[in-house]
């Protein structure tokens, strides 16, 4: 295992739950921690957060869909914080209902912030790992990245695109000291859990302990996982350089594939 002591990491979607949990996973280990996400009173909690675990933090209000401040982002970092070694893509969107009610302009704006955003800025932040000779680029996609799930077409494709995108990032760099993984959780106690539950009581009137009960129930572990849970996978990835083009389940074991 390396050590990530003195690193610089940027964390997508930082300001509150996985993200925000891989954030100070990350600075826990020694690493300094860029920020970025839409909401600046989130972000600047969590970069008090790091900040406060002796680490260097910088936040980037930054849309993911802005493609300028995308490719500025590892200029703008580096003058903050230097170059940025770890990339953790966690921010991401979902969508529910049967295909047949999906718009394309939901559908496009699933696969837009879950698998092209991804792309972009792992494409910005290559250059400087190839060059450095070290990088890790870790992706939060999905058990939905790895199995089709009723009534969720989009985010499922979006996240089905994330797990191939990381293999080829995988293949392409590990030679050049870079890997790339995935973390697959499945539900996690977190905002979208949250939202989900409201739009399945909203849409069938049950009641929200009966939908979160069946959401659960196929969980051999019966309960979702904790962003500290996902957080401590994200460590890993970032330490071990043997691990690479793979997607770790975090799901109690609700997915064995």
């Amino acid at each position: 295992m390396e050590s990530i002591a003195g690193r610089v990491a940027l964390v997508t979607g930082g300001g509150r739950g996985i993200g925000r949990a891989i954030a100070l996973a990350l600075a826990r280990e020694g690493a300094s921690v860029a920020l970025a996400a839409r909401s600046v009173p989130e972000l600047e909690q969590v970069a008090s957060e790091v900040q406060a675990l002796g680490r260097r933090a910088f936040f980037l209000p930054l849309d993911v869909l802005d493609r300028r401040a995308v490719a500025d982002a590892p200029a703008t970092i580096a003058r903050a914080l230097g170059p940025v070694d770890i990339l953790v893509n966690n921010a991401g969107i979902h969508a529910t209902g049967p295909i047949l009610r999906i718009s394309d302009a939901r559908w496009d704006g699933v696969l837009e912030v879950n698998l092209t955003a991804p792309f972009r800025l792992t494409r910005a932040f290559l250059p400087g790992m190839y060059d450095r000779g070290w990088g890790r680029v870790v992706n939060v996609a999905s058990v939905a990245g790895k199995i089709g799930v009723k009534y969720a077409a989009a985010y499922v494709a979006s996240k089905h695109g994330l797990v191939g995108l990381t293999r080829t990032v995988a293949l392409e760099g590990g030679k050049k000291g870079v890997t790339a993984n995935a973390i697959c959780p499945s539900w996690v106690e977190t905002q979208m859990m949250d939202e989900s539950i409201q739009a399945i009581v909203e849409a069938t009137g049950r009641a929200a302990d009966q939908v979160r009960a069946a959401m659960l129930a196929e969980n051999p572990s019966g309960r979702a996982a904790s962003p500290e849970e996902v957080a401590e996978v994200a460590v890993l990835l970032a330490r071990n350089p043997a691990i690479n083009g793979q997607c770790i389940h975090v799901d109690g074991g609700e997915v064995q594939a």
